[in-house]
């Protein structure tokens, strides 16, 4: 499993999403790097980490458990961004004790629609057949911005070198996955770590809607909308983003 550790202070685990590595997070590591020991891993069959034929969400919450494990780190604060939010969520139920916090960024609990699953399945014929260059447009066009797409090629070459580079046996394992996810809605109203919810303003996979909702669901957690951001609203508009993170994450550490 391949991971970077940056920084020193109270642990904080990011975790990415689908089809995409730990250098989705390049900016959340070096603003939160001066304060907080921040880890951020490949999930099984991205980035540098190992293809399994299988990669359900609750064995890439063990993975995550076993890399902490490794590094001696029994609580931390967790960050998942869509894929990495199902993982945070399968993290949380089988082993609620080592999360300090809660951060669920553009992502839900509740398992795929039917039509949602038959389509991550018919993807992952596609990407088992013609590489992931097959889907990359495409999945450009969900998570990114009309604007981002027009104005700004620089964030599109990068989204584009990511999915492009997830190995294709990666990502068809990761939408098996996630297309037969357990539903968490359930544990929304158990969660008792402190937690922030956040959205891009433009997100057309998990739109604010979802996020007001799981704001309301669980006991005292906040919102934070991110403006002129999509379903990468970290990479979209990292200030706000990590603003909102650090703001967070600062009020939890001096309680």
């Amino acid at each position: 499993m391949a991971y970077d550790v940056a920084g020193d202070g109270p642990a904080v685990v990011l975790l990415h999403g689908y089809p995409f590595n730990r250098s989705m997070w390049r900016e959340q590591v070096k603003a939160l790097s001066a304060d907080y020991k921040v880890v951020a891993p490949d999930l099984r069959g991205h980035g540098e980490t190992e293809a399994t034929k299988n990669a359900t969400m609750y064995e890439m919450a063990r993975d995550v458990a076993a890399l902490l494990d490794k590094l001696n780190i029994e609580r931390a604060s967790f960050c998942g961004l869509s894929m990495g939010g199902y993982v945070t969520f399968s993290f949380y139920s089988l082993f609620s004790s080592r999360v300090q916090s809660l951060i669920l960024a553009d992502t839900r609990p509740q398992s795929d629609a039917e039509e949602t699953r038959r389509v991550r399945h018919e993807q992952a014929q596609k990407i088992s057949e013609e590489g992931m260059k097959a889907v990359a447009e495409s999945l450009l066009q969900k998570v990114l911005t009309p604007e981002t797409l027009r104005e700004r090629p620089e964030i599109v070459s990068r989204v584009r070198e990511m999915i492009q580079g997830t190995k294709p046996e990666g990502a068809v394992a990761a939408l098996r996955g996630m297309a037969e996810r357990k539903d968490h809605s359930y544990l929304l109203e158990r969660i008792l770590a402190p937690s922030l919810v956040i959205v891009g303003s433009h997100d057309q996979i998990t739109p604010p809607e979802v996020a007001e909702k799981m704001r309301r669901d669980i006991p005292g957690s906040r919102l934070e909308i991110i403006e002129n951001a999509g379903h990468l609203s970290n990479i979209e508009n990292p200030n706000q983003f990590n603003n909102a993170v650090k703001k967070f994450l600062d009020a939890q550490r001096w309680r």
